[in-house]
């Protein structure tokens, strides 16, 4: 499925969340969301009405773009569905919604950080929202930013949750010919190499063309090109990145994360209904386990190249579960008056995301 990357086969091993991928003769650790016999991230969505709404659209930090309640959405119960795994419950503090102060507890003195797109900002946001609600004194955070870089620092932990923006990880340079896009470049890696928990993103910017791409000629080697297949370029891109991981990421020190593709919802023939062209009328999960559309493309070229690295990642494998969740986007609901099924409503959904990274962290 796109350029031949076949998905990478599962030995689950017997530790706690481990599974071993073999790619011809060599053997990576490659961490999947498992506990015990249990993959939490196959499963489906279950109506429960005591799942508890853990913040709501008074939390101070939620962009207009992602703010669903407050711009006018009538309905609440995309905020009652609970994830279930198939052959496992999670972990009860998860089942109860999220334990921010054993978080907050734990990674005292620590630093996490969101690197990515609009999407690392929308899951970055839910994880600062569920952090606030849980500190005794909100006064105590403290909220630094400049052009790359936003950090809230929870003072009385010394914890703090960062957002790095960058697009497509790779660099993107300014150069006599234009804004060239470098495959093989990644120099912010110095700022990330440190951090305790590293959270990944890119996808959502690769496809992007006309006055929306922010690149006129891509880059790798000494080769310059105006335009290339844009997977290719996509798995090119993450090489380079995994490359960095190998190289520079010291694990003994580091968690990293890689948060699986997230979808959108745009066509309706994805999920049995032709006629619907996106989401805003959308206010119930699709049933059962399976997307009916199945996994894009960029899962196997992501879950690839996640395969190739020797160290320990762990794949944030929210991309299934999410395309169940038609009903979880702002739509016309936001602050900005454009239609968006790309995005998350918050609360909502990427507050799962943050549980099952929860989950992982404390695993």
């Amino acid at each position: 499925m796109g350029f031949g990357v076949q998905r990478p086969s599962i030995l689950v091993a017997v530790s706690m969340i481990c599974s071993w991928v073999f790619l011809g003769n060599s053997t990576v650790n490659y961490v999947h969301g498992k506990m015990g016999e249990c993959d939490m991230y196959e499963g489906s969505w279950v109506v429960d009405e005591s799942y508890p709404i853990l913040y709501n659209s008074s939390c101070p930090y939620i962009r207009k773009e992602f703010n669903c309640q407050k711009y006018g959405r009538p309905d609440q119960l995309y905020l009652k569905y609970r994830w279930q795994p198939k052959d496992c419950d999670l972990p009860r503090s998860i089942q109860k919604g999220f334990d921010g102060e054993d978080l907050l507890r734990r990674f005292e003195g620590k630093k996490i950080m969101y690197v990515g797109d609009s999407v690392s900002l929308n899951h970055w946001q839910s994880m600062v929202c569920l952090l606030h609600a849980a500190v005794p004194d909100p006064s105590r955070i403290l909220q630094e930013t400049n052009d790359t870089i936003s950090t809230f620092i929870f003072q009385d932990y010394d914890l703090s949750v960062i957002l790095f923006h960058s697009q497509y990880l790779v660099d993107i340079e300014n150069e006599q010919i234009g804004a060239v896009l470098k495959l093989d470049s990644l120099k912010n890696g110095e700022t990330w190499k440190n951090i305790d928990v590293l959270i990944f993103n890119t996808w959502l910017w690769w496809y992007r063309r006309g006055p929306k791409q922010p690149w006129d000629y891509i880059q790798e080697g000494d080769s310059i090109v105006k335009d290339m297949d844009r997977m290719l370029a996509f798995r090119k891109g993450l090489m380079t990145w995994a490359k960095w991981v190998e190289l520079e990421v010291d694990v003994r020190k580091t968690q990293v994360f890689f948060q699986g593709i997230s979808p959108s919802h745009y066509k309706g023939q994805e999920w049995g209904e032709p006629e619907v062209t996106n989401c805003s009328m959308e206010t119930q999960p699709i049933s059962g386990s399976t997307y009916p559309a199945g996994l894009p493309p960029a899962s196997f070229v992501l879950e690839e190249v996640l395969s190739s690295i020797t160290k320990p990642i762990n794949l944030l494998n929210i991309t299934n579960l999410s395309q169940l969740r038609k009903d979880a986007h702002p739509g016309i609901h936001n602050g900005i008056g454009n239609m968006d099924c790309t995005h998350w409503c918050l609360p909502g959904l990427l507050d799962t995301w943050n549980q099952l990274l929860y989950t992982s962290l404390i695993s």
